[in-house]
């Protein structure tokens, strides 16, 4: 198993009070060398600027990537940019082509991008939500054309909506976005009747749903449809915010949670898709509970 990461990602700074800060990938740097120092780790390349335009408009990749930012700008009311932010952007963007192209070639078919900062929430043309470009998007478009690949699911399991993700590929049928997200949240989209060209699915949970309703979900409804795709490739939307102990959110699930969501996707993904699976952090805003379900993930893909 691979894990890429790069020391610039830490650089992308949107302040002291944010939650989206540089602690949040120290902590799980820290636990994946601690439990998986073993693993094969990389240093992730930067994104080329044809890889953003696949998903994204050249007016967002010049909002982004080209504007001189001396300090701190804020680009809405959560999502900042520092000096740091570009390169951190690309790297982390940069990262999960790298680990397509990894697990493409056949010799290690699984990767775990810990990367900041995260990007489901970015759209073809916004930045939101903490996010600045569509990281898993980006790979997801560059498997479709680089390595030909017909079928990629994008699993999410992250507390919030990945709405840029679903925006980005809701015309696309090479691309299936399955998500499970709390009612009521930030960005209050993913209803159950947004279904894009049949390639996604979206299912709501109330707060406070806990294991059992997750897992129910998962196992009647969202896993099942996946098995359906028959992806060629497995991506997931790493994002550990549905945990009881996160601050943004009340779903109140607990680390062996995310160790059990992992393991099934892992046997799809070694039923379709050769084992192939890449994987990139989004949320998870308890540095605790981060670095838990960060290991228990890891230790879940390989």
């Amino acid at each position: 198993m691979i894990i890429l990461t790069h020391p610039a990602c830490l650089g992308h700074d949107p302040g002291p009070e944010h939650p989206e800060r540089q602690a949040r990938l120290e902590v799980v740097l820290e636990a994946l060398r601690r439990d998986h120092g073993d693993l094969d780790w990389r240093e992730a390349p930067s994104a080329k600027l044809g890889d953003l335009r696949r998903v994204h408009t050249p007016e967002h990749i010049q909002a982004v990537m080209e504007h001189d930012f001396s300090g701190h700008v804020m680009l809405d009311p959560d999502t900042v940019v520092s000096p740091g932010s570009r390169a951190a952007a690309l790297r982390a963007a940069g990262a999960v082509i790298a680990a397509v192209d990894a697990v493409m070639d056949g010799r290690d078919p699984v990767a775990f991008c810990a990367v900041r900062p995260p990007g489901h929430h970015a759209t073809a043309s916004t930045a939101m939500g903490f996010c600045l470009l569509n990281n898993i998007a980006i790979g997801a478009a560059y498997a479709c054309e680089h390595h030909r690949l017909e079928r990629v699911a994008v699993v999410d399991f992250d507390v919030h909506h990945g709405n840029g993700t679903q925006a980005i590929f809701q015309d696309d049928p090479r691309v299936a976005y399955f998500s499970s997200h709390e009612s009521g949240l930030f960005p209050y989209s993913g209803a159950p009747s947004e279904r894009g060209v049949g390639n996604v699915l979206n299912a709501l949970l109330p707060p406070g749903s806990g294991s059992f309703a997750f897992r129910n979900l998962w196992e009647d409804r969202m896993l099942p449809a996946i098995e359906a795709f028959r992806p060629q490739l497995v991506m997931i939307s790493a994002g550990f915010d549905a945990h009881m102990r996160d601050p943004l959110a009340d779903l109140m699930l607990d680390t062996e949670d995310f160790d059990w969501i992992t393991r099934r996707l892992r046997q799809i993904a070694q039923t379709h898709a050769g084992g192939r699976i890449v994987s990139a952090l989004e949320g998870g805003y308890d540095l605790d509970a981060l670095r838990e379900c960060a290991s228990a993930h890891v230790a879940a893909l390989r």
